[in-house]
């Protein structure tokens, strides 16, 4: 009995596997293999444009040997058992906007259709005699503001958490950057000229209101000597945080937009003079010590907040953080090109934005929140005046600074493109696998 059981469940098994093979549709060896034609066909045309020796060719004469030659570099670059088939277009566009494609010239290795079960890629070369130009929209320009783009180079301050740079180097390379998107950019060379700009005074009769201070100096901060070294200092703390609720309130009297490169902000003072005797216990004359002290005043004076002490430490250290995706974008737009990851370790917390009636729009973040900690945004308050705080270890990239202010402001850029009509190519590369099918 028992072996009449295991005959019939036998018996069973074979119909149901003769069943399954008879229904189930199986990939063609092709698509085992594994093989994308897709990305071959393209990834072998960009092997061939490398020193653009494809887009010289698709422009040459049909009858020039250098057709001969591509049709022997596409024949080794490719797979013994690939059909390729390699058609060129040239694009052409009418006074009405409308395109057209001209056949200009194809070869192949195969007498016949590629068939159905072949794919292609296209590749789009421009010729060597056209011209194009990129032009930058100044920033504030389509609503008829000036604004004007101030950095810190004081010679007579240090920085701190800049490590491997100075400040003045920095402010050297940041101007490089962004002058071409700001109709007036001045480097601010002095702490005395600091001053007169915190007083409402213009070094240069540019616009005051509205402008862009970035301060290369790390965690310090240069400090004017005088009225900001008395009315910014509280005797009964033996603190500078005072100094920080002051710039605190110009940058919202002033609508300024105040930009901290890298590290825990207003952590120190520094002027090489009032300070010279003074070291931040690190070896850095010039500079005292203010803490975390300093944030807190700065937020109070940007939130119109009566000056009081708190030294909280209120920033925090998420490690690891990663670009938003309108950082990705912008930093492809602009072609500003950092790391897209990062490690913070001096990250503000999302709560300020409800204590300090601050607002972070989507395009201003340059990193994305990570446990309520924000490693890098502009914050804008609702009364006037912006924050752009980067709390990265340090040693600082600029990169990041001038990518996180463009993506806040996203000034436009004009491309044109100058030359006569048809100065750019399709070619498609069409493959398809032979034999296994």
């Amino acid at each position: 009995m028992r072996t009449v059981e295991i005959l019939m469940v036998v018996v069973v098994l074979f119909v149901a596997f003769v069943a399954t093979s008879y229904f189930a549709v199986l990939p063609s060896s092709r698509l085992l293999s594994g093989l994308n034609l897709r990305e071959l066909a393209l990834s072998t045309m960009e092997t061939l444009d490398v020193d653009r020796d494809l887009s010289r060719t698709v422009f040459s004469n049909p009858s020039d040997p250098s057709w001969t030659s591509l049709q022997m570099a596409l024949t080794s670059s490719l797979p013994l058992n690939i059909a390729y088939n390699l058609t060129v277009y040239d694009i052409l566009t009418s006074s009405d906007g409308v395109v057209t494609y001209r056949l200009v010239r194809s070869i192949s290795n195969s007498q016949g259709d590629l068939g159905v079960n072949s794919d292609a890629s296209s590749y789009v070369v421009s010729s060597s005699d056209i011209e194009y130009t990129v032009t930058p929209e100044k920033i504030g320009e389509s609503s008829g503001e000036n604004i004007t783009l101030y950095i810190l180079n004081c010679n007579d301050a240090n920085g701190w958490w800049i490590a491997g740079y100075t400040a003045q180097s920095l402010a050297s390379d940041l101007s490089s950057l962004l002058f071409p998107y700001f109709q007036t950019t001045i480097l601010v060379n002095t702490t005395y000229q600091l001053g007169l700009l915190l007083n409402g005074t213009t070094l240069q009769g540019e616009t005051l209101q509205d402008a862009v201070i970035i301060n290369t100096f790390g965690e310090a901060v240069p400090i004017p000597a005088g009225y900001y070294t008395t009315q910014g200092y509280d005797s009964s703390r033996g603190s500078y945080a005072e100094y920080a609720h002051i710039l605190g309130q110009r940058i919202n009297q002033y609508n300024w937009t105040w930009v901290s490169i890298v590290g825990y902000p207003f952590y120190y003072v520094t002027n090489t003079a009032t300070f010279s005797d003074t070291q931040n216990s690190w070896g850095i004359y010039g500079m005292e010590h203010v803490g975390a002290a300093g944030l807190n005043a700065f937020l109070r004076g940007l939130d119109s907040q009566s000056y009081s002490y708190n030294s909280q430490w209120i920033t925090g250290s998420p490690g690891i953080v990663q670009f938003t995706w309108n950082a990705s974008y912008y930093s492809n737009y602009y072609g500003i090109y950092p790391a897209q990851y990062q490690t913070s370790t001096r990250a503000l917390p999302t709560s300020i934005l409800s204590t300090y009636d601050l607002n972070v729009s989507p395009d201003s973040y340059i990193f994305q929140v990570v446990n309520n900690w924000i490693p890098g945004a502009t914050f804008t308050h609702q009364d006037g005046g912006a924050f752009t705080a980067i709390g990265l270890t340090r040693t600082p990239d600029i990169r990041i600074t001038a990518l996180g202010l463009l993506q806040h402001y996203h000034p436009s850029i004009y491309k044109s493109e100058l030359g006569a009509s048809g100065t750019s190519r399709l070619i498609v590369l069409q493959l398809a696998q032979q034999g296994g099918i």
